[in-house]
């Protein structure tokens, strides 16, 4: 069996492009999931059994925001359980791309897990605010409602673009040219979209206010984000129509 240093230079060798990837993700997350990812090939993990691991992880954390009354010390659990759920997240790929045992029924299953999350960590969300948050109104329950709204359209969208992408690329000429260099500045841009920055609120869970405001916050910055990635998907596959 390979040494972990030779798993993870192999594992460094089998990378995605950090294109469109926040510094967050580039220099935090994904290098967590490779330490994850060599662990797990060292113990004979299949890459569809990191994924379930981090299933539980994240599933876990989710349902002690909706069950358990918020604290400090909740907020730091949740926190770290959905940190660690997103760099078993990273860690799958990462694994299936090194062993090749990726395919469909492993993408099939970390979809479906990255939809149940982004459902769910709204879904707890509005949980704890109707049977804890002692809220100054009613409103505040359509918040965690929208932002689920605004996070599962971005997903969606997303997941359809780089389908219809990749339909059209098997179709049509094939690429040429080298591949343009991940931007710093788009990746510095993108912070407050990473879902591992998102995360960072739970640490607010024992403060109601602030947790709201920051909650509340992300939610502005996330809808401003689906409008621009909207136009910008719409523009890139109707320029794949005319090319």
């Amino acid at each position: 069996m390979s040494s972990t240093g030779t798993v993870l230079r192999e594992l460094r060798g089998a990378q995605k492009s950090s294109k469109g990837v926040s510094l967050y993700s580039r220099y935090v997350n994904r290098p967590t999931g490779r330490l994850l990812a060599a662990a797990a090939c060292r113990v004979g993990l299949t890459p569809n059994q990191v994924t379930l691991v981090s299933a539980l992880f994240t599933f876990a954390s989710l349902a002690a925001v909706a069950l358990a009354e918020p604290s400090r010390w909740l907020g730091a659990a949740v926190w770290a359980g959905l940190a660690v759920g997103f760099a078993f997240d990273s860690a799958d790929g990462q694994l299936a791309r090194l062993t090749g045992r990726g395919g469909p029924d492993g993408e099939w299953l970390d979809h479906v897990v990255d939809c149940a999350k982004m459902v769910l960590v709204h879904s707890a969300v509005l949980i704890s605010f109707h049977r804890f948050g002692r809220l100054p109104g009613e409103g505040w329950l359509l918040l965690p409602l929208g932002f689920l709204f605004v996070a599962v359209l971005t997903f969606c969208a997303g997941l359809l673009r780089e389908q219809l992408g990749r339909a059209a690329a098997r179709t049509g000429p094939a690429a040429t040219g080298p591949a343009a260099p991940a931007s710093r500045l788009r990746a510095l841009a993108l912070l407050p979209a990473d879902y591992g920055v998102f995360c960072l609120v739970f640490l607010l869970l024992g403060a109601p206010g602030a947790f709201r405001a920051g909650y509340a916050a992300l939610a502005v910055v996330h809808a401003v984000f689906l409008a621009v990635f909207l136009v910008k998907w719409f523009r890139e596959l109707k320029a794949l129509r005319a090319g």
